[in-house]
């Protein structure tokens, strides 16, 4: 995509927009999924400055870190056997919370979604041992109801997948140095990592809910992407015509 095209590609969006319009239809909804360190925020930040056309949401981690003074992510890190099930129920409520967020542009960006919440996180603490047969069905349950509730519209229209390699989230989890992070163990990242590729390359257990398109996202994120920057464009463009 040259610099020219973007803006002009805007300017058309704007054009079309109403606000009448854009209230009564469902954005083009997409969301950015990936394992840990898979530069999801780097993907989303060319869309902030687009606030007219994109509404981005970004990951509550912020939410998980203080919920009235309790940092439930740092302790998940610590014994995850005892508080997995705690972080994770509030993750899914976060979660839907975004995903209800009102979005009155053509186009909304979810960071993750509660689809990877349950179909990565909490499958692989389960796996893992770390949630109790009886949490792991609480939690399916929830989710289940969540999903399949006319009353709530969780539909997503794109799936964007940031695919990377174990050994590179890793290095690059260690670079950032977040205080919760600083823990994790290069296994945890395989078993996520695989549990991706099957949820939305292999999809042999389950059927991924809106076409997936997968991005090579290996690359030093401080340099200019290509595939990233013709994903903005389609993505915009989807939203136009939304």
């Amino acid at each position: 995509m040259t610099k020219t095209i973007l803006p002009k590609l805007i300017q058309n969006i704007s054009r079309t927009m109403s606000s009448t319009a854009t209230a009564s239809r469902r954005p083009y909804t997409v969301i950015v999924e990936g394992n840990i360190g898979a530069g999801k925020t780097t993907f989303l930040q060319p869309f902030l400055k687009h606030e007219k056309i994109v509404q981005v949401c970004t990951e509550p981690v912020e939410k998980w870190r203080n919920l009235q003074g309790h940092n439930l992510l740092q302790k998940m890190y610590e014994d995850p056997k005892r508080w997995s099930f705690e972080l994770q129920s509030y993750i899914q409520l976060t979660m839907v919370q975004e995903h209800m967020k009102p979005c009155d542009v053509p186009v909304k960006m979810m960071e993750r979604s509660l689809l990877s919440a349950r179909y990565c996180f909490v499958e692989n603490l389960f796996n893992t041992g770390k949630l109790e047969e009886s949490e792991y069905l609480v939690l399916s349950e929830w989710f289940n109801f969540l999903v399949s509730s006319p009353q709530m519209n969780f539909n997503v229209d794109q799936i964007i997948y940031l695919r990377t390699k174990p050994e590179v989230v890793y290095e690059r989890i260690k670079n950032r140095n977040r205080h919760e992070e600083n823990t994790i163990p290069l296994q945890y990242l395989k078993e996520l990592h695989d549990l991706h590729e099957e949820w939305l390359v292999d999809q042999t257990k389950i059927k991924t809910q809106a076409p997936v398109t997968i991005i090579d996202a290996n690359f030093d994120l401080d340099d200019p992407n290509e595939e990233y920057q013709k994903c903005q464009e389609q993505i915009l463009s989807q939203g136009m015509k939304n």
